[in-house]
């Protein structure tokens, strides 16, 4: 039997099994009645938003979600398990590793028309600071304009690793490593789900170099990003719990929880969930690693990341007025500046807020925020576009939503056109 012809009448099952009429039901998930009544009727395909709405409403632990075919991931992002595209990326591993000070000559690194040397250890607190620089760029700039700056510097810091002095090598390789894993990010951003497990796999190198075994694991959490991305539950929650090792760090251990409980949220395992979320808030409260001297792995904007990450789960569990209270109130405390983090939660805050029936403010809420998409183009915030389109389809005869298409349809429209 079909996935529709299974999903309408085990709907109405639960529907009748939970004493609601068709009316009752239709109200209390802000869909239209006809529909709802076409698709238990299997005249009409759930899609997987409904699908996640009645299942949360009617406590089916995931049971109508799993009847509803995963939708093709959203072209924007590939396969994790890609193979490594072309070098282009590639800072070098041999060369960075083996190589003495002829390299920065070998390789062109030259600052200020000088080569690096050994000699030149200032030049680390000097890339540092460039780092965090870079790092708030990013969150006002187009991330294809930025990449070919950090690839450039990514190259610089591990050259100047290679030729240093021995107590200068180690948080020299590491910094590098950091330039390498922020070049992966924005490389996913521009949409190259290749280029950025390339040059995730470099900063795990990088890492090792400078004696930080810990960066893979954290690699295996960037993986799991693209994988959720790509609407892969299952890879997304296994990659994310060979993550969590008792020997790791506490952040990269909060993180990889954190993700975990994504990849839960998208098949509506509720409890496995919020156990992780738990897991992720003590992890993250016990890291100590916002105190030290390194750049901080994972986002640096967001004060904190588990409560951030329980509205955008509620909200993939079915629960937007949940979900809506929690962002709405996370929100509020991003850094102005983060212009990329703030279109990234304020579009799922959008979502929340049409899903519970609130569709003026919702479009309110994005409006503002597609102003700002030109100047901070993502290919991952892009897919939470797509959903708040989707969702605001069902609502046609609001005003605002007629208004808000033309801008919609202009963040959405390919690039080529």
């Amino acid at each position: 039997m079909s996935t529709t012809l299974r999903f309408g009448p085990e709907l109405r099952r639960l529907r009748v099994e939970a004493g609601l009429t068709l009316t009752e039901f239709s109200v209390a998930l802000n869909y239209d009645k006809g529909h709802l009544s076409k698709v238990e009727r299997g005249e009409r395909s759930p899609s997987p938003e409904l699908a996640r709405r009645c299942d949360a409403f009617l406590g089916a632990d995931g049971e109508l979600q799993r009847l509803v075919a995963r939708p093709e991931a959203d072209s924007d992002s590939s396969s994790a398990e890609s193979p490594a595209g072309p070098s282009r990326w590639l800072v070098g591993r041999r060369a960075v590793l083996s190589a003495g000070t002829g390299v920065l000559i070998d390789l062109g690194l030259k600052l200020g028309g000088q080569a690096l040397s050994s000699a030149d250890d200032p030049l680390l607190g000097s890339y540092r600071m460039q780092f965090d620089q870079l790092r708030k760029l990013g969150q006002s700039t187009a991330p294809k304009v930025l990449l070919p700056l950090l690839e450039t510097q990514t190259r610089m810091v591990a050259g100047l690793a290679s030729g240093a002095r021995s107590a200068s090598q180690a948080p020299a390789f590491l910094l590098a490593s950091r330039f390498a894993e922020f070049t992966g990010w924005m490389a996913q951003e521009a949409g190259d789900s290749d280029a950025a497990l390339g040059w995730t796999g470099e900063a795990v190198e990088l890492a090792r170099a400078g004696g930080d075994p810990y960066l893979s694991s954290y690699a295996l959490v960037r993986r799991a990003l693209v994988t959720m991305y790509g609407g892969d539950a299952a890879g997304t929650v296994a990659l994310a719990r060979r993550a969590q090792s008792s020997e790791l760090p506490p952040r990269i251990r909060g993180l990889a929880a954190q993700r975990e409980a994504q990849g839960h949220a998208l098949v509506g395992n509720e409890v496995e969930c919020l156990r992780s979320l738990d897991r992720a808030r003590e992890l993250l409260a016990a890291d100590d690693a916002l105190n030290g001297a390194e750049p901080v792995i994972g986002t640096s904007h967001v004060s904190d990341p588990a409560a951030m990450s329980t509205g955008w789960c509620l909200h993939d569990l079915g629960r937007p007025k949940a979900a809506a209270e929690v962002l709405d109130r996370e929100y509020r405390r991003l850094p102005p500046y983060a212009l990329r983090t703030r279109a990234r939660y304020g579009f799922r805050r959008s979502l929340a807020h049409a899903a519970s029936g609130e569709v003026e403010h919702a479009c309110a809420i994005a409006g503002e925020l597609l102003g700002v998409m030109p100047a901070v183009p993502s290919a991952t915030v892009n897919s939470d576009v797509r959903r708040l389109a989707r969702e605001l389809s069902r609502f046609r005869s609001s005003r605002a939503v007629r208004d808000l298409q033309p801008a919609l349809a202009r963040v959405l429209a390919p690039a080529h056109s």
